[in-house]
């Protein structure tokens, strides 16, 4: 076996253009699924983080639009309430956690500085159900909600515009033209699924933002957490059934809200980009497939012009599975140096573009694994007919040959 090893390291040395050209195939194959797939895991895990970044067993409950309101020949009025929240964490077992919640966009000031942003109203459970940590200070309280106190708590983005390098804990901001003192730093979070920069947003006892800076008395949604994840569909069973009969929906009306869970937006934002990445590395295998072409071609040259030396080999005693095996290792070589240059090539690619582009990255043992054995069974593959070929030669027509 080793001198069949030599003999074929020998061959491939004797058409060095030849045989690195047939190699380049292997290489851009090979570069091609790890890169591709590389980007598509980095794409899945930051999808991952941000999902996990948006909460825990999070239900949105809205109110339906003012557009469907008069499409149904009704007022368009908002009905949800702060009562309806609690009612749902009262009376609903599937339920753990509640935060009414109103939003509305206008411009903070503090000094010189000024930042428009969104200025959302919440309660004390907000921070628990988003799962969101505090960079400093503290959150919302219960207090702060009953008093409707002018307390805030501050996103990463409006910190750095209005106060740069500052502390902003107990400093005092302007919201339509009220003084508010910060209390609370959010930490950091980035965008959300759909682009949205989560840490731009100041945060306010919703009471708050309905009396002083709104003027109302409705909110705008409803943020829920369910127990756990399997028991969301029981919790919005149980949410459409509450809000109905508070609502005093007749059995022929149409829910006014709307519940949505985001287990099922994160399960579909994963499939779809699980199906990017089997997408990506399906091309990227179609290069490889195609270098296992041009090992084929390669090898079926190489046999037509060794005729000769395979017909001297046999008459000196060479068999069948030698010569079978001469050509299968020489294929087998070529694949494995293009696996390997194309392994080092696809890591160095997958960092360039994580770091140029832009684009997360993420390689893993395995992709890298399967693409270098997927090499070798390329080589084995496109390898054994020209090598089949080659064994099955007529001595005596060999050695004419010419």
């Amino acid at each position: 076996m080793t001198a069949l090893f030599k003999i074929a390291l020998r061959a491939i040395k004797r058409n060095k253009l030849r045989s690195s050209l047939t190699i380049l195939g292997i290489v851009i194959g090979v570069g091609a699924v790890i890169v591709m797939v590389s980007i598509g895991q980095g794409a899945k895990a930051f999808v991952e983080k941000q999902l996990e970044s948006l909460g825990t067993n999070v239900l949105i409950i809205i109110p339906i639009s003012t557009t469907h309101a008069a499409a149904r020949g009704t007022t368009g009025i908002i009905t949800l309430t702060a009562e309806d929240a609690f009612a749902m964490v009262k009376e609903c077992s599937a339920i753990s956690y509640v935060s009414p919640g109103i939003r509305t966009t206008t411009q903070v000031v503090y000094g010189n500085m000024n930042w428009t942003t969104g200025v959302s109203g919440a309660g004390p459970d907000y921070q628990i159900i988003r799962n969101w940590t505090l960079h400093g200070g503290r959150f919302i309280t219960q207090q702060d909600v009953n008093t409707m106190a002018k307390v805030c708590v501050l996103g990463q983005t409006v910190v750095t515009n209005l106060f740069g390098a500052l502390d902003p804990i107990d400093r005092w901001v302007r919201v339509n033209n009220i003084p508010f003192k910060v209390v609370g730093v959010l930490s950091a979070k980035g965008q959300s699924p759909t682009g949205q920069d989560q840490d731009d947003m100041v945060l306010m006892p919703y009471t708050t933002v309905q009396r002083k800076i709104m003027g109302v008395t409705y909110i705008s949604y409803v943020l829920a957490s369910s127990t756990t994840a399997e028991s969301r569909f029981e919790a919005i069973d149980q949410i459409t059934s509450l809000l109905r009969q508070r609502h005093r929906l007749r059995p022929n009306e149409e829910n006014d809200f709307t519940v949505i869970s985001q287990v099922e937006f994160a399960s579909t934002v994963m499939e779809t980009s699980h199906t990017m990445t089997v997408l990506l590395g399906s091309i990227a295998f179609v290069s490889l497939f195609v270098g296992g072409i041009g090992i084929m071609n390669i090898m079926l040259v190489s046999t037509t012009e060794r005729t000769r030396e395979i017909g001297i080999r046999m008459a000196v005693g060479a068999k069948e599975k030698d010569i079978l095996f001469q050509f299968l290792i020489e294929a087998t070589v070529l694949s494995s140096i293009g696996g390997v240059v194309g392994i080092i090539l696809g890591i160095f690619t997958s960092k360039l573009v994580s770091y140029y582009g832009g684009w997360p990255s993420l390689l893993s043992s395995p992709s890298v694994a399967v693409a270098f054995l997927f090499s070798n069974m390329v080589g084995i593959f496109f390898g054994y007919y020209p090598a089949k070929k080659a064994s099955r030669l007529n001595p005596i027509d060999a050695l004419r040959y010419e």
